[in-house]
């Protein structure tokens, strides 16, 4: 069983956890370069990271800066970053309430499979999110955890996921929406899907109420723990 080293950044700038990850996945690919030369290799590292960020707009790599509905210095007058990134994905937020992850995995320790990866990421968010009588689903054709439309409602997208490798190891990751202020999603076409039946939704806004985000982050270890079969250490 491997040992994923738990860190809780808490509140941190986009830049500072963007520079963190990279440094921690050069020290894990120094570590497998390194054991190929060794008789008798040393343990591979894996983190995850949990934080939030100030309000920023972060546009991936196969993203259209398009769906950035204001200029940027628009947004920068508003007190909101923007970065493009090396993850996967379009444009999305990230602000405070929200919950980000970082998995920093070597996947040659667990499966060399980057589509079982993005799947297992989102059923640990559906497992979660059924705890609290949420019913998170997939829809064919897009990454991230949707909840499906009943009573008249639009599918509504409450998990976005975003992925970068580097010789097999992982950066970036999830952002839940727990208690986010929805509001800041009206300036940008998130993950780019202008289909009029979707929108962004959170946990708070589903279930009326605030949630207890420490108790949302305990929930989403245990499941990925089941899922990757890993112990967390601190």
């Amino acid at each position: 069983m491997e040992k994923v080293i738990l860190k809780d950044l808490g509140a941190i700038d986009y830049q500072s956890a963007w520079d963190y990850q990279q440094t921690l996945l050069d020290e894990l690919v120094m570590i497998k370069r390194s054991n190929r030369n060794e008789e008798i290799p040393v343990k591979q590292k894996h983190y995850f990271l949990f934080c939030d960020h100030p309000p920023v707009y972060t546009l991936g790599k196969s993203g259209s800066k398009e769906n950035l509905l204001l200029s940027e210095a628009e947004i920068s007058a508003k007190g909101i970053q923007f970065f493009k990134i090396n993850r996967g994905g379009d444009i999305t937020y990230h602000g405070p309430g929200q919950i980000v992850g970082y998995p920093i995995f070597d996947l040659e320790c667990f499966f060399t499979d980057l589509h079982r990866y993005i799947r297992f990421i989102e059923e640990a968010i559906i497992k979660m999110l059924a705890d609290y009588g949420i019913e998170g689903d997939r829809i064919k054709g897009y990454t991230g955890v949707w909840l499906l439309p009943k009573d008249g409602q639009k599918k509504r997208k409450i998990c976005a996921i975003g992925v970068h490798l580097s010789r097999w190891v992982t950066m970036h990751g999830f952002a839940l929406n727990v208690n986010t202020d929805l509001s800041y999603f009206g300036n940008i076409i998130p993950c780019g899907i202008q289909e009029a039946d979707k929108e962004v939704t959170s946990m708070s806004k589903e279930l009326g109420k605030q949630i207890d985000e420490q108790k949302v982050k305990e929930k989403i270890l245990f499941y990925f723990s089941e899922l990757f079969n890993f112990e967390i250490v601190k």
